[in-house]
């Protein structure tokens, strides 16, 4: 590439700075020369200059300070050396921080030796200068040797240039590496396609990273440059424009390419410059100062600036990852299955299956009938074995998509399309991901259209809302699947159940459509969903459950994790407000996609098992009858009975459990289970009552590994809870859930914590773990003055969000309890400073319900004070307030 137009006299003074370099002192003088490259290109950039001739003219630039270099050296049979730039500088390209690639090619190994004074003297000043540099010293053979061995290093060869000496080596070098000798197209563009798959497997396969890689992830820069190698390999292209010439890009595809590859240098250069290194993620962090460096404004009640920005960022990387994908299927067919017969199989008038993927049997199928437009979609879903959408089809929806209108919208042939299509045995998910990339979905459904490429600034969402959206509906479409009924055994059992499936993928679609507006997005969603319905002929019945299921699709998800699921009043409650089997069996299924499809890092253990046992226990007390509700006696009676039965059948008497039942209260066999209760019971009796113990094993050994149970018989004390959170903090574990209970006639208290590991995964049967724990938490009890201090560091990403701290503190009148609700930034200790708080106000923990979301926490405490009685002073509650906030927005380096 010619780089010669791009070089701004004003940037360098080429003739001045050999002047200077005379002087014996180059180090000062280039510093800077760099430093006012630098400088005079960030200022362009600021002002919003080319960023073409921002990137190609520090390329430029680089050459001119190199040749200027390059002279300050005595260099031995200068006319048998060849310094080249390789890869991305070989391109031209060169951002703020990116590495400078050469190579210095040499005719014979004799050439090298001659010179290795002159090389370590160039590459040390070079990096006394702090240029990024990286380098390789070879021969020509040397060259074919390892470009034969490794593809990468054929594709950095492929763009060679050179800066200075003979260029005959490097057009020897060309035809000694071309594909008649090494890596043939075929080879090449397979190798290629597998280094894209495993690089994109690196990402996450996904467009839509939370902190996504603008150099290397899916639709990102990596992928433009793809389709220019295989195309410079296979055809000898040196630029994309040359592929419309060829027939596989359109000039607006071309345009597309070229606009994104131009917004993603953007965001490049805005990360290179921030940061003063070669950082190509869009980190939290980041991305803030990248939407201000680039005048996004947050305006009240719309989206933040950096939701903004990332809203382009994913629209854009999603544009060009759906051309990417199209390209190379091109390419496929040009490269590998170019001397092969098409294979031609029939589908009806306007469709056919060439070679595995759908196509168009002419190219003016959509313009004469616009309802194929919906129709393809319907029999990719509906044909077996087949891959895809022909590239040739793909690029015809997309120029045809401007005839989804109102009328379109209207067309009962589309309406009943896409009922059959979310109505399909099969490929329902993949159908609409096509809609989605070729934009149809976002036009047919215009609600759709709005959420594409919105992301939500926290760690929660780890998607965009379109692309969760569509997760969700690939996870509910997975419990159909026998391969997914150990891990989601429930959910595949209540999918099955389903009288019309196609609800609650419709459900789905719908549940968080509204996010991005201003008031609750579940609301606003049921009002878009009832819409649907009505346009789409939905009965009355469905109209009526997907509303239900849109309007109430996080219901099930709070009640599990932020009620107390063991009292048969909040069971019973649930129960009438779902009404039936079906729309539980409808809830639970969908519950459990969308905090999958959510963040999978949320669906660990723990979270399982306290969905299911919502699930089971509402679906008995909806067999029992809505009229007939469970009471709290009759079920702390049927707990005892069950659990009397485990003990006799371990050699232990009624008498004898009832005797040292007198201790607990009934709220200790409402919560526990009663092989828990068999457990706990057993174990004191056969250790002592009047001694610590300390109790682990999983929570369930049936279905899910679950979180590690820690069960603690103590004496009571004040603040207990506070020493146990912070001896568990110390050792690295997450607080899932505690339950806190004193026993109403001695002074114990037995005390239940559910735990994982820091990263979510359950401790199993580590007995050296579980050792280490129990040993820890019997030695903080019995040392009470001893309580540790959590070290743990706050996590970078956490450390980023501010997260609002929100205190509420309320009687309830009916159990007699203060309840303290928090919610706030989640950090390691959080709940060791609480029990800190609640110590130096001398108030007693009686329960606590701990949830963890993302980077907040929503934790339920129910207080007492020294007198084990309600708060009722004011200021006592305010004071209360003010101290949990205090500590809640300690910022802790740790």
């Amino acid at each position: 590439m010619d780089l010669s137009r791009y070089l701004n006299h004003s940037l360098i003074d080429t003739n001045a700075l050999s002047e200077q370099l005379k002087s014996g002192k180059p180090i000062p003088v280039l510093k800077q020369a760099l430093q006012g490259i630098d400088q005079a290109l960030n200022d362009q950039y600021r002002d919003d200059a080319s960023i073409r001739d921002l990137v190609f003219g520090r390329a430029a630039a680089m050459d001119a300070v190199l040749r200027c270099i390059w002279q300050l050296f005595d260099w031995q049979g200068s006319d048998q050396i060849a310094l080249l730039a390789v890869g991305g500088y070989g391109r031209g390209e060169l951002l703020p921080s990116s590495d400078i690639d050469l190579l210095f090619l040499f005719n014979e190994e004799s050439d090298i030796d001659a010179n290795v004074s002159s090389l370590q003297d160039f590459l040390t000043l070079l990096w006394d200068i702090k240029l990024e540099v990286g380098h390789s010293v070879r021969t020509i053979q040397a060259c074919i040797t390892e470009a034969r061995n490794d593809v990468t290093i054929t594709t950095n060869l492929m763009e060679s240039r050179v800066l200075l000496g003979n260029t005959q080596l490097r057009e020897q070098l060309n035809l000694s590496i071309g594909p008649d000798s090494i890596w043939p197209s075929p080879e090449f563009y397979q190798a290629k396609i597998t280094e894209q798959f495993d690089r994109h497997k690196k990402y996450n396969d996904t467009e839509y990273n939370l902190e996504p890689n603008v150099k290397g992830g899916l639709g990102a820069l990596r992928d433009i440059q793809n389709i220019g190698w295989v195309a410079k390999r296979h055809f000898g292209d040196d630029a994309l424009v040359d592929l419309i010439e060829r027939g596989f890009l359109t000039t607006e595809e071309c345009q597309e390419l070229q606009k994104g590859q131009d917004f993603l240098w953007r965001v490049r250069y805005a990360l290179h410059m921030i940061t003063g290194r070669e950082e190509d993620r869009l980190t939290f962090e980041l991305q803030e100062q990248v939407a201000e460096l680039f005048g996004y404004e947050t305006q009240e009640g719309k989206l933040l600036a950096v939701e903004q920005l990332m809203r382009d960022y994913f629209r854009q990387v999603f544009r060009l990852n759906t051309l990417n994908m199209m390209l190379l299927q091109h390419f496929d067919q040009t490269i590998l299955n170019s001397a092969e017969s098409d294979t031609i199989e029939p589908i009806n008038n306007r469709f056919q299956v060439r070679n595995g993927y759908i196509e168009a049997c002419s190219d003016q199928v959509f313009s004469r009938t616009p309802c194929a437009l919906m129709e393809v979609f319907v029999l990719f879903a509906q044909q077996a074995n087949v891959k895809g959408i022909h590239a040739s089809t793909m690029r015809l929806i997309f120029a045809h998509r401007h005839l989804i209108d109102a009328a379109f919208r209207q067309d009962l042939s589309n309406i009943t399309f896409f009922m059959e299509l979310l109505r399909s045995r099969e490929g329902v998910y993949h159908s609409l991901r096509y809609m989605n990339q070729l934009g149809v979905l976002g036009l047919y459904l215009p609600e759709f259209g709005r959420i594409i490429g919105q992301m939500q600034f926290d760690l929660f969402h780890v998607y965009t809302v379109d692309a969760h959206t569509l997760l969700t509906i690939r996870t509910l479409r997975s419990f159909r699947h026998e391969n997914n009924t150990a891990r989601f055994p429930i959910a595949t059992a209540a999918i099955d159940q389903l009288s019309k499936p196609e609800l609650i993928y419709i459900a789905a679609l719908y549940h968080d459509i509204g996010k991005g507006r201003q008031g609750d997005h579940a609301i606003e969603g049921a009002i878009d969903v009832r819409r649907f319905a009505q346009r789409h002929r939905l009965s009355p019945w469905e109209t009526q459950l997907v509303t239900w299921l849109v309007e109430n699709h996080l219901l099930m998800s709070r009640v599990a994790q932020r009620e107390d699921i063991s009292d048969p009043d909040i069971i019973n409650w649930f129960a009438q407000e779902v009404g039936d089997l079906q729309t539980l069996n409808y809830l639970y299924a969908h519950t459990v996609a969308d905090i999958y499809a959510t963040n999978p890092n949320l669906w660990n253990s723990w979270r399982a098992s306290l969905i299911e046992r919502l699930y089971k226990e509402t679906k008995r007390a909806l067999r029992r009858g809505l009229a007939n509700p469970m009471q709290k006696e009759e079920l702390v009676l049927e707990t005892q009975l069950e659990a009397i039965k485990i003990l006799e059948q371990q050699g232990m008497s009624k008498e004898l459990a009832l005797e040292l039942w007198d201790n607990p209260k009934d709220d200790y066999f409402l919560r526990e289970t009663p092989e828990n209760i068999a457990w706990h019971t057993k174990s004191i009796y056969d250790h002592g009552s009047k001694k610590p113990l300390v109790l682990l094993r999983e929570t369930d050994q049936k279905r899910f590994a679950g979180g590690t149970q820690v069960f603690i018989y103590a004496p009571d004390r004040p603040h207990l809870f506070g020493d146990i959170a912070a001896t568990l903090d110390t050792l690295n574990l997450d607080i899932q859930d505690a339950r806190i209970m004193t026993s109403s006639t001695s002074d114990f208290s037995l005390d239940t914590f559910i735990v994982l590991e820091h990263d979510g995964q359950s401790i199993g049967n580590n007995q050296e773990r579980l050792d280490e724990i129990q040993q820890r938490l019997l030695f903080e009890i019995e040392n009470p003055n001893d309580s540790p201090i959590p070290t743990r560091r706050v996590p970078r990403q956490l450390k980023h969000f501010q997260v609002p701290a929100e205190v509420t503190v309320s009687n309830d009148t009916e159990y007699q309890k203060t309840v303290v609700e928090i919610m706030a930034a989640d950090r390691p200790g959080l709940l060791a400073d609480i029990g800190r708080c609640f110590r130096r106000l001398d108030l007693t923990l009686y329960s606590a319900r701990i949830s963890t979301m993302g980077e907040h926490v929503e934790d339920v405490f129910f207080i007492l004070n020294k007198d084990g009685e309600q708060l009722s002073d004011l200021d006592i509650v305010q004071q209360l307030k003010d101290e949990l906030l205090e500590t809640i927005s300690e910022v802790m380096e740790r």
